[in-house]
């Protein structure tokens, strides 16, 4: 494993996520829930802000692994999943949706493995459609954890709009990622 910023970054994503859940578990005589959540979302937009800045420094610094390759989207689906269940866990989000998120991640990361494996990685690269759901996935998150009153806008419901567009994103992206891969598939079954 090279030892470099971008991947230390990684790891202090990784190393946040228990950070972030406990706060939820603390009592609220320990922690009001206000600033259970305030701490929380400050947290989660740390572990995400490290996401952008490891991949900036990486390119920047040229300092690219294939461990720092593997290990980041390990990271972002961990993130994300831990904020789903959590989520789910203090009924600001639907169960179905958290499924749709994470089910998918799980999906498109198995059938990247697949796809490189192949040697056909450039297929399912990270597409347009896919930033803009992480993007509005990022930020009902954040909405969700917050969850009071910011500025008079609603976060909760805010945040639930959001997580319902970015499932359907999700199936949307997912449904892409698998249209420009079966060509490929079909084409490397016939050679086998």
């Amino acid at each position: 494993m090279p030892i470099n910023i971008p991947n230390l970054l990684t790891w202090l994503r990784i190393l946040l996520i228990p950070v972030f859940v406990s706060f939820f578990y603390l009592s609220n005589d320990t922690l009001r829930p206000h600033l259970q959540n305030v701490i929380s979302t400050g947290v989660f937009i740390l572990a995400a802000f490290t996401d952008w800045l490891d991949g900036f420094l990486a390119r920047k610094l040229d300092q690219f692994s294939a461990f720092g390759a593997f290990l980041d989207p390990v990271a972002d689906k961990l993130m994300v999943a831990a904020a789903l269940i959590v989520l789910v866990k203090l009924e600001r989000a639907d169960a179905i949706i958290a499924f749709i998120i994470i089910g998918r991640e799980i999906t498109i990361s198995a059938l990247r493995e697949w796809m490189a494996q192949l040697g056909e990685s450039r297929s399912v690269a990270v597409s347009m459609l896919g930033k803009v759901k992480t993007t509005v996935q990022m930020l009902a998150i954040v909405l969700l954890l917050y969850h009071d009153r910011l500025f008079g806008i609603n976060c909760q419901a805010l945040g639930s709009w959001l997580l319902y567009l970015a499932a359907l994103l999700t199936i949307w992206s997912m449904g892409y990622y698998l249209m420009l891969a079966t060509p490929r598939l079909r084409k490397h079954r016939k050679l086998n």
